[in-house]
Parts: structure tokens; sequence; C-alpha cells
């Protein structure tokens, strides 16, 4: 309704330079009388964001034009810190009605057309005319823009956008008298209005800063379920659809590779092997029939492929519920941190997949200590990306930024992983242990035979990371835009695309690792095991590598704990990314050779 109050929240600052959030009233901006924090998820928490009051209030459709919010002395440290941050091209974010602040830019390709860049900047560097030295300027005047969509039959407004032109005016006055001080280069009685930084404002120690506003209220088409449509537009969509033709154009070549293995020489290697008829036909065979013996053989340090495969089910299930939720639209970015908390959670209750998974594989192995694997499944993963995430945020922390997760975060986060996780894990491990063993469709003999000397393109490293290449291939492109939304401060919501991406991925890796099993048994090496995991597994590396290319050619990162953030969140990405592609090439290379071997007759 007309004249409701219009609070203005402020959120942290910002900066794609530097990768540390700050609170907003850690600059010398104007308070209100009580700072009061809004209620935060924990994704939010996670994210950096600090949501707090401001001495920003409107009121519906009730324009207003040159209004003092406060004027600011700056000392000598005010003065470093604003420098610091203008020089770090901080942005300052805003909400208002859960619309974050926007600053519209012309497009330069298309007329009328615009692209919004979230948040204004603090300030900006610049030159007096005449003058080779580098000033800096602040934003004290910002004219802000709200449009709204009227409902005329029940006269009722809804806030559509909240835009934002900002302003550094050297603002001039006669006596100060705080809020009702007459300003001489802004007077909304002799129609003066800001409209451009003609005259701006220095950021000098000993100097006052006047920050001032415009409201200007504009009616719109958008209608209020469509509001966030202009802020989410996307002009790159032929891209992903590239993405996705040449991710099907991967698939549909091993697709073809695995059918002609399926179909036409397993069908004539079975058909040959069950035709044998005499023992000496039958010490003649070759290939993979030959290795039967050996082929469910448990492998080298087969209790940690049993913690690897279970962590790896884990992120499975996990990024399978999340994407399903996301594409049905329960995780949309106006739900600011609940694809974080999303994660988290469910990240939390697939514990359970991780035990089962792990103490069935670990059976089949003719293990006995399933609590052992337990201990491990619940432990190994979890502890490492914790190890890394304390010292990541002790280094966030000695930085004195906001995104310093709080101790009461940080020991919550700790209560999910003990007080839910770890016993889900052992619920899922006994439950799974407490099942029959897999039968192997072979017999094992007791004694393992040598494995022959393999040419060097079946050498395990060589071939494993071949293997990695194509799982990457099909998703690199859309790893970029995932890069650009965390890394530039971009919303990410086509959950669309990345879920066709995400299926693509799966078999992707279920068929490069069944090809390349494939030839390893044909040329007699049953050593299959791990190899089927770190095949597609080691696409996690080129991910790895990806990234280090992405932080060289497209971010302005300087500062050395920036990097280390970078890096260290990467890692955590990749070493994630390893376990869930492992895992799928290992239970497609599993099922393959269960169902070949199972397949013939074994004499």
């Amino acid at each position: 309704m007309q004249k409701d109050h219009l609070p203005v929240k402020v959120n942290k600052l910002t900066s794609i330079k530097t990768q540390l959030p700050y609170s907003f009233y850690s600059l010398p901006f104007c308070k209100p009388d009580t700072i009061v924090d809004s209620a935060e998820n924990l994704g939010e928490v996670l994210r950096g964001d600090r949501i707090e009051n401001s001495p920003y209030v409107f009121e519906m459709r009730v324009p207003q034009m040159c209004q003092i919010v406060c004027k600011i002395s700056v000392g000598e440290k005010e003065g470093k810190v604003l420098k610091e941050k203008i020089e770090d091209e901080y942005r300052v974010n805003m909400i208002l009605d859960n619309l974050p602040l926007v600053v519209p830019i012309q497009r330069v390709d298309q007329e009328g057309a615009y692209f919004y860049q979230h948040g204004f900047h603090v300030g900006a560097k610049g030159q007096y005319s005449g003058s080779k030295d580098e000033k800096y300027f602040i934003h004290n005047h910002l004219s802000f823009t709200v449009k709204y969509h009227r409902d005329a039959q029940r006269d009722v407004s809804r806030i559509v956008a909240f835009e934002v032109k900002p302003y550094s005016v050297k603002h001039e006055y006669g006596q100060w008298n705080d809020k009702k001080t007459h300003l001489t280069t802004c007077d909304p009685n002799a129609k003066r209005i800001i409209t451009s930084s003609d005259s701006p404002l220095e950021v000098e120690a000993g100097k006052d800063i006047v920050f001032t506003y415009d409201v200007d209220f504009k009616e719109s088409d958008i209608k209020w379920a469509s509001r966030w449509d202009s802020y989410l537009l996307m002009t790159d969509d032929q891209i992903h659809w590239f993405s996705i033709v040449n991710s099907l154009m991967i698939v549909l070549f091993l697709s073809g590779m695995v059918a002609m293995i399926m179909l036409r020489t397993l069908y004539r290697d079975i058909s040959k092997y069950n035709q044998l008829e005499t023992q000496e036909e039958a010490q003649e065979e070759t290939g993979w029939k030959l290795v039967h013996g050996d082929v469910f053989r448990p492998p080298a340090n087969s209790d940690w492929l049993c913690v690897y495969v279970g962590t790896g089910v884990q992120f499975f299930g996990m990024m399978l519920v999340t994407m399903v939720f996301a594409v049905l639209g329960f995780l949309s970015p106006s739900n600011r941190g609940g694809l974080m908390t999303a994660m988290l959670l469910l990240w939390v209750f697939m514990g359970l997949l991780a035990g089962y998974s792990s103490s069935r594989l670990y059976k089949l192995f003719k293990g006995s200590e399933w609590k052992n694997i337990a201990l491990r499944t619940a432990f190994t993963f979890p502890g490492s990306v914790f190890t890394v995430f304390f010292f990541l945020n002790i280094l966030i922390w000695g930085q004195k930024s906001s995104g310093a997760v709080p101790f009461t975060t940080m020991f919550a986060l700790v209560l999910l992983w003990f007080g839910i996780s770890v016993p889900l894990v052992f619920v899922g491990s006994y439950l799974g242990f407490k099942k029959p063993a897999i039968e192997d469709p072979v017999k094992t003999n007791k004694i393992p035979r040598q494995v022959p000397e393999q040419a060097w393109y079946m050498n395990s490293i060589f071939s494993i990371l071949i293997g990695g290449i194509l799982p990457f291939g099909a998703v690199f492109i859309e790893l970029f835009f995932i890069l650009t939304s965390i890394w530039l401060h971009q919303f990410y919501y086509i959950f669309g695309f990345l879920f066709l991406v995400f299926l693509i991925l799966i078999v992707t890796c279920a068929e490069i690792s069944i090809v390349l099993c494939y030839f390893q048994l044909c040329s007699e090496d049953y050593l299959w095991w791990w190899r089927s995991y770190l095949t597609s597994g080691s696409s996690a590396l080129y991910l790895f590598l990806y990234a280090t290319f992405y932080f060289y050619t497209k971010l302005e990162i300087t500062k050395f704990v920036s990097a280390i953030l970078y890096f260290g969140y990467m890692l955590i990405a990749s070493y994630a990314f390893f376990a869930l592609t492992g895992t799928i090439g290992f239970y497609a290379c599993l099922m393959f050779t269960r169902l070949i071997y199972s397949s013939v007759k074994i004499e």
C-alpha cells in the first residue's frame, strides 16, 4: 500500500579480486541507532552473508530527493581502509523485499538492453584533468529506483526491481544542522538534482563525507512472480546447448564402442568359449576368459577401496537429490543459502547409503571387521575436508573477514557430522553387513596367476590418465559457468542444463571405464578393481588443472590469502569429484565383469 515503510537491509561487501567478504559496517558508513542482524540459515553463514538493518528507509510510492543520511568524519585509519576497499573494487550489497540491489549497465551489443551488476562499487579511482596522480573517490550519493507492479483490482503494489546509480559528489553547505542541513549541491526545491559526478568527493583524512540518496518509484509491467527473470536473464543459452551437444557426441561415440564390444566381440567370444569341447582347445584359450580364476580376487588395499566407494555413493545420492529439487524449482536464488544448506543436510543423511555400500563391498571381499570400515567411511573424507576448511577459516579470520565461519556455526557442523552422519554410516554398515554376501559368478584360484608384460598403451598410469579426459570433456563447458557463478558472484540457476550434463557425466564415466576395463582384461591383466575407480576418477585431476587455468585467465586475484582460498576450495571440489566419478566407473565395471563372466561356461 502507499506510504508503507520499506526497510532496506545491507549485506556483505564483496570483491572478485580478493574473494574475502566484509561486513557493511566495517567501513565508515552511516549506521542506524541499533544494528540488528537478520536471522540467517546455515548456507548464508557459510557463504559469508551478513544481513543487517540500515538507515535507509523508504515509503512505498513516495519519491524522495536529496535525503541526508549522515555526515562521517574520516580519520587516518578510516581513510586508509576506504582506499584499500576502493583499490580492491569492493561492492556494497543491499536488499529490499528480498531483492538484491543491482546497477543497470547498458549492453554494447544491443540497444535498449541492459545487464545487471550485483551491488555498487564503494568508490572509484580516477585523476583530475591535467594531473597524473590517481585519487580515490567515494560513492556517497545513491540514486535508487524502485519498480513496482500495481494490482488495480486490490490497489496493492508489489516491488519487482531494486536498482541504483551511484555518484561521487562533493556536497556543499553552509551551517551543518544534522539531517535538516540545506545542501547547495542538491536541492529539491530548486530542482537541482544529481545526475553526474562532475565534482567528485575525494577520500582524504580529516575531511567529512556527507551521505545522501534519492528514491524514485516507477510502475512496471513485470509481474511479481516474474521479478527475478531480469536478474537471471540468460544470454548464453546457445553455449549451453553447444555444451549438451558436445557431451552427447562423446556419449554416442562411447556408446558405439560399448555396443560393439557387447554385441560383436563378446557375443563372438562367448559363443566360441562355450563351444570348446576338448581340453586341448580349452588350453589354447586367450583373452579375458583366461583370467576367470583371478578376476574376482580381492585387490590390494581393498579396505580403502570400500571406503572410497562408500564416499562416492554418498556424493552421488546428495548430487542426484539436490539436482532434482533444483530442477523442480525448490532451490531458487531468491532463497539465499538454500542450495548450500540443502547440499549439506543431504550429505549428512546420505551417510546411511555410504555405510551400506562400503560394507556390502567389504563383505564381497570376505572382510569381517565391518565396524573398522564404517569408522573409516565416516571419518576419512569429511575429516580431510574439515581439516582443509578449518585451516582456510583461520586464514579468513586472520583477515578479519565476515566470511570467517563463527565458532557456533563450526560447532553446529561438527554436531551434524558426529551427531547424525556418523551414526547413520554405522547403521548403514550394519544393515549392509547383515545381508548375505554377493556370490561371485566364477570361483577364484588359490594361487594368483602372473600378469604378462603389458604393451606401453596398456600401462596403468597411461590408461588411467586417458580415461579421465572424456568425462571431463563432457562437463568442462558447464564447469566454466559454475566457476563464474562462484568466483565472480553471479547467480547460477540453469539447473535443467546442469541435470542433463550430470546424466551425461554418469553415462560417460560408466562407458569409458567399461571400454578400458575390457581392453585390460583382454590383455590378461586382472587387476581391474582399483583401475576401474581411478580411470574415471582421474577426471578430477583435469578439473583441478582447469581450475588453475581459470584462475590465471579469468580472475584478477593478486593477494596470497585469496589465492590460497581459491586453490583450497577447488582442491576440496576436485576431491569430491574424484570420489563421485570414480565410484560411477567402479560400479559400471563391477556390473560389466559380473555380466560377462556369468555368461561363459567354466570347466
